[in-house]
C-alpha cells in the first residue's frame, strides 16, 4: 500500500472511533478498578447487543438518507408480544417468529408510507413512535411483565467461549449484512439511493423497493433485539425502549454513517456502538448521574452530524 493509500486508510471515520475506544478504555480502567473485570465486560457485551443489531438496519436507512426514530418503540412493542407470548407458555420458536414479525409489520408500514406515500420519514416515524407508545401501555394497562422462562433466556445470558450468545449472534448478522452491503446488487443499490437518488432511479434501480426493504430489515431487527432484551432482563415495561433510538442512532453517526446519506459501514457502526457503550458502562461506574447519559449521547450525536456536514461541505468545495 502506498503512503498516500495508507494516509486515506487511516483517515477513516472507524479508526478513528477506534482510537477513541482504546483512549477510554485505558481512562475507565486508570479511574475505577471495576471497569476490567470479567463480569463487568460481561455485562457490557449482553447491553451492548441489541443496541449493535438495531444498528445494523439504521446504518442502511440511514444511508439511504432516511432515519427511524421509532426504532425503541419498536423493539418495546416486540418485547411485550415477546414477553406475553412467553408467559402465556408458548413455544420460544413461535415467540421468535413473533418478535421478528411484529417489527417487520412496524417496519413495511413504515417504509411503505415513506416510500409510496412520499411523506418525510422523521414524521412517519415520529408518528409511529407515539403510537407503538399509546399501544404498550394498553396492552400491559401500567403493570409490567415478568416471569420470563429460563430456556429463553440463556439467549440474552447464556455464553460461549465465555462470551455471550447475543454477541456471537451479532458477530453473525454483521458478517452477513457487511457482505450484502459490499457484494449484492441490492445492497450497491442502497448506496446509490443516498449518493443520488435521480441518478440511481435513471440506472434502473427501484427506489421505493429499496427504501421499503431497508425500512422492513430495521424493523425485523429492532424486533430481534426486543426479543434479546427480554431474555438478557427477564421483564418488559411501559417504558422499555424509551431512548434506545438515541443510542442506536448515535451509534450509527460516530461510526461514520453519513446522515446525509450514501457513506456508511456495518462495522463502523458497531464499533459506534461500542462507542457508545463504553461512554455509558464507564459513567454508571463513576457513579455520574444517569440523567447525564442522554446529554453526553445528545451531544456526541450533534458532534458528529456536524463534523459529517463540514466534511461535505469540504468536498463539494
Amino acid at each position: 500500500m502506498t503512503n498516500t493509500g495508507f494516509r486515506k486508510v487511516l483517515r477513516r471515520r472507524e479508526f478513528t472511533v477506534l482510537g477513541l475506544i482504546v483512549l477510554l478504555v485505558v481512562l475507565f480502567s486508570l479511574t475505577t478498578e471495576r471497569f476490567m473485570s470479567v463480569s463487568n465486560l460481561s455485562n457490557l457485551l449482553l447491553q451492548l447487543a441489541g443496541t449493535a443489531i438495531s444498528a445494523i438496519g439504521m446504518t442502511m436507512v440511514i444511508i439511504t438518507g432516511g432515519i427511524d426514530v421509532s426504532v425503541g418503540s419498536t423493539l418495546g412493542m416486540a418485547s411485550v408480544v415477546a414477553g406475553k407470548l412467553l408467559v402465556g407458555g408458548y413455544s420460544p420458536f413461535l415467540v421468535l417468529l413473533s418478535a421478528l414479525g411484529t417489527g417487520l409489520v412496524i417496519g413495511l408500514f413504515n417504509g411503505t408510507l415513506i416510500a409510496f406515500g412520499n411523506v418525510p420519514p422523521i414524521i412517519v416515524t415520529l408518528g409511529m413512535m407515539s403510537i407503538l407508545r399509546s399501544l404498550m401501555y394498553q396492552l400491559l394497562g401500567g403493570r409490567w411483565i415478568s416471569g420470563i422462562p429460563p430456556a429463553i433466556r440463556v439467549i440474552g445470558l447464556g455464553k460461549w467461549l465465555g462470551v455471550p450468545i447475543s454477541m456471537w449472534i451479532t458477530v453473525v448478522l454483521i458478517a452477513f449484512f457487511t457482505y450484502f452491503l459490499s457484494s449484492r446488487p441490492l445492497g450497491r443499490a442502497i448506496y446509490a439511493v443516498g449518493n443520488n437518488p435521480e441518478a440511481a432511479r435513471v440506472s434502473g434501480i427501484d427506489l421505493r423497493r429499496t427504501t421499503l426493504f431497508v425500512y422492513a430489515v430495521l424493523g425485523a431487527l429492532a424486533g430481534f433485539a426486543g426479543l434479546v432484551y427480554v431474555a438478557r432482563t427477564g421483564i418488559v415495561q411501559t417504558n422499555t425502549g424509551s431512548g434506545f433510538e438515541l443510542e442506536v442512532i448515535a451509534a450509527v453517526v460516530l461510526g461514520g454513517t453519513s446522515i446525509l446519506g450514501g457513506r456508511g459501514t456495518i462495522i463502523g457502526s458497531l464499533l459506534g456502538a461500542f462507542l457508545v457503550g463504553i461512554i455509558k458502562n464507564g459513567m454508571v461506574l463513576l457513579n455520574v448521574p444517569a440523567l447525564s447519559e442522554g446529554l453526553v449521547v445528545g451531544v456526541l450525536i450533534i458532534l458528529s452530524v456536524m463534523i459529517d456536514v463540514i466534511r461535505a461541505r469540504g468536498e463539494r468545495s
